[in-house]
């Protein structure tokens, strides 16, 4: 199998804004069903936070909760509803333009470096954790890259199912792992067409 080598240049993203306004305290949230499970799909005033998925509504609901502490979290919101049709459309037929506005201040300044070199990775590409490693220049740092990838809160805006291990297979992936070889095969089907 062939694994992506794509050679680009990544800034390192700057360090998280504060919020900006008390509207910036608001994430707004809707939740559906897709062919991989429930997937629930929150943006802020920025652009998208998270996109999770999951066996159940409630399960998701508590995921967000955890991972914005102190916001004012708005439930079956219109605002979220387009992004979540974008995300439903894409688990069932990858394609290559999908995008999202995305809002990744919550990472860690290393987090979102892991997270803005993913977004470099075309659909139906694929990339080893120790080539992202160095793609970020920190080749030592593999375990460090696959814990920002499981620390993602936006699966498939940012693409972190599209990283495996260095012999190609299909290593953990923290939604559902059956889900991520179902993705990375569509979109090798897409990329190939």
């Amino acid at each position: 199998m062939q694994l992506t080598n794509i050679k680009t240049s990544i800034n390192s993203t700057l360090p998280a804004k504060p919020l900006a306004s008390k509207s910036d305290h608001h994430i707004f949230f809707s939740v559906g069903e897709s062919s991989g499970g429930k997937v629930l799909v929150a943006r802020t005033v920025v652009g998208v936070c998270a996109v999770l998925i999951g066996a159940s509504r409630r399960e998701l609901e508590n995921d967000l909760e955890a991972r914005f502490p102190g916001r004012t979290l708005v439930g079956d919101a219109s605002k979220a509803q387009n992004d979540l049709d974008k995300v439903i459309q894409f688990i069932a037929a990858p394609h290559e333009d999908f995008k999202l506005p995305l809002d990744m201040r919550h990472g860690t300044a290393f987090q979102r470096r892991v997270w803005d070199a993913l977004l470099t990775i075309p659909c139906g590409a694929r990339i080893s954790y120790s080539a992202l490693a160095r793609r970020i220049g920190e080749p030592n740092a593999v375990r460090a890259v696959a814990s920002a990838c499981a620390a993602n809160a936006i699966a498939l805006g940012i693409p972190c199912h599209r990283v495996v291990r260095s012999d190609g297979t299909v290593s953990g992936y923290r939604w559902v792992a059956e889900l991520k070889r179902s993705l990375l095969e569509q979109e090798k089907a897409v990329a190939v067409n």
